[in-house]
């Protein structure tokens, strides 16, 4: 497994990523969870795809905060530093699924204790045990967090949740939508064409994203606005929504939120 992630000489980072690369046993929990999630259910791909998006997403979102000097909850609360806040970001983004091995629903609980070992044994020989514990802590916050129904309390879980939704571009649902799972889920997700990230004007943050079709206004609304609600940078990013298709009546081009 390889991850495409610029670590900018940041040598904690790289180490981190390095190891996960190398990691059978994780390997196997992502292998296990698109089991579930893919052949057992019919979903979209909840495995070593959907991680990979998601740390990407979740790294380039706050790099654009930090830049415009938004500080990450553990540089705030507990004087660590902003790679520190990459580390807590990238394995959130890595191990917040692998409870779907177990099942889907309330994944998120299974998902911690599956991680514990993994996070000890990826922070072990980088940081020293006071950090690593924090870290880890931090991380498992993050992760059962990123359901809506849990309030994210640092802005590094914030940002998993919100990088959790934004992996919506249409290729995802094809599963279940050739599967038979033909509903406004599977129908919305089909019209989002294209998501992108960015450096915003107003905010540090601004993501457009293009839709073939209106359907898609559900995707954004019942899936990408709730997730934003309650976190710590929903302040600090901009969505815009273009609606490019031609095929349908149309209603609106556009929204922005």
């Amino acid at each position: 497994m390889h991850f495409r992630i610029p670590t900018e000489k940041k040598e904690k980072l790289k180490d981190i990523i390095e190891r996960a690369e190398k990691d059978e046993e994780l390997e196997t929990y992502l292998r296990a969870s698109n089991m579930i999630a893919i052949d057992r259910l019919g979903y979209s791909d909840h495995g070593p795809t959907h991680i990979k998006l998601v740390a990407n997403i979740g790294l380039k979102i706050l790099r654009l905060l930090t830049s415009r000097g938004v500080k990450a909850s553990v540089v705030r609360d507990y004087g660590m530093t902003n790679e520190d806040a990459e580390v807590i970001v990238f394995l959130s983004s890595v191990l917040h699924d692998i409870g779907h091995s177990v099942h889907r629903e309330k994944h998120e609980d299974y998902s911690v204790p599956l991680a514990i070992p993994l996070i000890d044994r990826f922070l072990k020989g980088t940081y020293n045990q006071r950090e690593a514990t924090i870290i880890k802590t931090e991380t498992l916050h993050a992760m059962v967090a990123h359901q809506r129904e849990m309030k994210p309390l640092t802005i590094e879980a914030g940002i998993l949740r919100v990088a959790d939704a934004l992996d919506m571009k249409k290729g995802r649902a094809r599963i279940p939508f050739q599967a038979g799972e033909v509903n406004i889920h599977s129908v919305s997700a089909l019209a989002v064409e294209n998501v992108a990230i960015s450096a915003g004007v107003e905010k540090p943050v601004l993501v457009r994203i293009t839709l073939s079709n209106s359907s898609g206004i559900f995707q954004i609304d019942e899936m990408l606005k709730k997730k934003m609600e309650g976190t710590l940078i929903r302040n600090y990013i901009n969505i815009e929504v273009k609606i490019e298709g031609e095929w349908e009546k149309r209603i609106i081009d556009e929204l922005n939120f």
